[in-house]
């Protein structure tokens, strides 16, 4: 991409500053520099109007106030410790009292908004349970204050965030959706992450996912429960929703049946778990249409907490949020408002609180010994888990199938 002689002198100038000698003003100005020199032609060859695109600029700064910032001649941010839900006690994600207060308030809107609901059903396939679950959960039934200018945020973490490419192409959708006209640019409020709306998507997921269900023309998620709902619903339907199955059941792995079985690629039919031993909690039968289907081990926990079998729509509402247990927030918010359920049976045991980077150099031990642990991200998905549990019975230990601090020490 070539530089206009403006950009270049004032990447010369800001660039070659000592840390010390940046100031928020110089910063600002290669912002405005930045739009016009490199976002614009960009913006313009995806089909955005120059109007358009001023229009969408107009008055915006950049957001000092949002986190992962590395301004440009800026010491570089310190590194953080990450202490996320899942690398502590999971139960901590399961509030009880807020589970309750979301169940009572989405039954009531299920109820309120049945008609509508029943429609969007029929078309995508999805459980009304399931998208009012989601819809409570992202943004307390459309609720929540979203006060932030998604153009504003998003153009700050697109200019000078640690990932700047990942919001570029944000930005670039957000252009395209003001090209459309489908909301104006005050209009379109986000999240401090960019996440827009009731349904709290993306620029690029409205793109692709949003719709028009209530028919007055404008894919309108922010104002419309019609629209939003149906959006929910459609994500799910195009990520793969399968219709007519649930998400899962929680169950009881016996003694004898190891943990490590889990994961979707291990995936085999629900008949086939329970000859093995694997049972629902309630002592009930699985339903016939699913003793047939495929099922998957999930034990987000290990042998610490609540032990799960999932269908393939458990991996689908992961696509709207990548984590096991946001997944299974929303399978139980989901249960509660349609069958009257409640928290799961099995307690979430207390593991111990873990730093990413300890479960990083987990991984990398693990790794260093041939298993397959998805990447020695901190993150520990299904496959550090059961690598965990293989490691643990290779090496004459019973299997648990998920870090601790003692483990660590033992794999050092």
């Amino acid at each position: 991409m070539i530089l206009s002689m403006t950009l270049l002198f004032a990447v010369a100038t800001f660039g070659a500053m000592p840390s010390h000698a940046a100031t928020k003003s110089g910063v600002e100005a290669q912002f405005r520099q930045w739009l016009e020199a490199d976002l614009w032609p960009e913006a313009k060859r995806g089909g955005v109007s120059k109007p358009v695109f001023d229009s969408a600029f107009s008055g915006i700064s950049l957001d000092w106030d949002l986190p992962d910032l590395q301004p440009p001649g800026f010491p570089k941010p310190k590194q953080r410790a990450q202490s996320q839900a899942e690398f502590r006690s999971p139960g901590a994600y399961f509030d009880e009292k807020r589970l309750q207060g979301l169940a009572a308030s989405g039954r009531s809107l299920m109820a309120q908004h049945a008609g509508t609901l029943r429609k969007i059903e029929d078309r995508y396939g999805v459980p009304a349970s399931i998208i009012v679950a989601i819809w409570g959960r992202e943004s307390g039934f459309g609720r929540a204050k979203i006060p932030h200018s998604a153009v504003r945020v998003i153009a700050t973490k697109a200019f000078m965030s640690t990932r700047p490419e990942l919001f570029r192409k944000e930005i670039l959708a957000a252009l395209k959706i003001l090209q459309r006209g489908d909301v104006s640019a005050s209009a379109m409020k986000g999240s401090w992450a960019g996440a827009m709306g009731q349904p709290q998507f993306l620029p690029s997921s409205y793109l692709d996912h949003a719709v028009d269900f209530d028919g007055d023309g404008k894919r309108d998620i922010w104002n419309s429960t019609a629209d939003s709902l149906a959006s929910i619903a459609n994500y799910l339907a195009q990520s793969g929703w399968v219709r007519g199955r649930d998400w899962g059941f929680e169950a009881v792995i016996p003694r004898g049946v190891t943990c490590a079985l889990e994961g979707p690629d291990r995936a085999r039919s629900i008949s086939g778990l329970t000859d093995m031993g694997i049972i629902r909690i309630s002592g009930r039968p699985f339903p016939d249409h699913e003793r047939r289907a495929p099922g998957m081990v999930l034990v987000p926990a290990g042998i610490y907490g609540p032990e799960f079998v999932v269908t393939p729509n458990f991996y689908v509402i992961k696509e709207y949020n990548n984590s096991d247990l946001y997944a299974l927030f929303i399978g139980n918010l989901a249960d509660r408002m349609a069958h009257g359920g409640s928290a799961f049976v099995t307690p979430w045991g207390n593991t111990g609180k873990m730093l990413r980077s300890d479960i990083a150099r987990l991984q990398f031990s693990l790794e260093k010994q041939g298993y397959d642990v998805g990447g020695a991200d901190g993150l520990p998905g299904y496959k550090t888990r059961r690598s965990i549990g293989e490691w643990q019975a290779k090496n004459s230990q019973s299997p648990t199938c998920f870090p601790t601090p003692a483990l660590l020490k033992s794999l050092r």
